[in-house]
């Protein structure tokens, strides 16, 4: 899953980006309305956690303008605001949720993988390959009748794989959607978490296609 946060309190950003990273999201951080925006209507993200006090363009006129584009991404609005009509105010313009600074942070990552579920419903939720079945909203593996334990970034490319299960996923594919836009790392990091999924899995599982990319069998293997 992709995250998009639109905050212009930099150490703030920064805080929910990495925790959220750790969870095993891939975040995007900007911090202007505007800009926020023109990355928002890419279309690429899951979910778009939104600051209403924003330089260039504020956070009500961002949502109202991203539902006028017949966006329907999730939005989980942040403010520091607390009163009524400013809740209504945001939940009017189309937003989803809706959080008041200071907030806990364990709440907002439990808003944000409800927003998800709730967006998931139109949806399966579990993704199956074969005996493998993959639950997005409860984030368990299983294998036939044996529950398989992955670290939160294993799942995330696993999750990937799972939804275009029988399908080439390339490498470039995996980095952009379980890390992101801004990672600098060494790409061949993927190669690491697929040799990990297939001991965990078995290594028919996951096949290689040389040189575009990997796909999770979807029969027996």
């Amino acid at each position: 899953m992709r995250l998009l946060i639109v905050e212009d309190e930099k150490r703030l950003a920064l805080s929910l980006a990495r925790g959220l990273t750790a969870e095993g999201f891939a975040v995007d951080v900007v911090h202007d309305g505007r800009e926020g925006l023109h990355r928002a209507l890419e279309g690429v993200h899951d979910l778009v956690v939104l600051d209403i006090m924003l330089p260039g363009m504020n956070g009500y006129r961002v949502c109202a303008a991203l539902r006028a584009a017949g966006s329907g991404v999730p939005i989980l609005m942040l403010t520091a605001k607390d009163g009524e009509y400013d809740e209504a105010e945001g939940l009017d313009t189309g937003a989803d949720d809706y959080l008041t600074k200071p907030f806990s942070y364990v709440v907002l990552v439990a808003r944000v993988r409800a927003l998800l579920r709730r967006r998931g419903r139109t949806a399966a939720p579990v993704l199956t390959a074969g005996p493998l079945t993959v639950d997005t909203g409860a984030r368990r593996v299983r294998q036939g009748e044996t529950e398989i334990a992955l670290t939160a970034k294993e799942f995330a490319v696993l999750e990937q794989l799972a939804v275009r299960a029988g399908e080439v996923v390339s490498k470039s594919e995996i980095l952009e959607h379980v890390w992101d836009f801004a990672y600098e790392g060494d790409p061949n990091i993927v190669e690491v978490y697929i040799s990990t999924l297939r001991r965990k899995l078995g290594a028919s599982r996951i096949a290689t296609v040389r040189g575009a990319g990997y796909r999770l069998v979807t029969g027996d293997v």
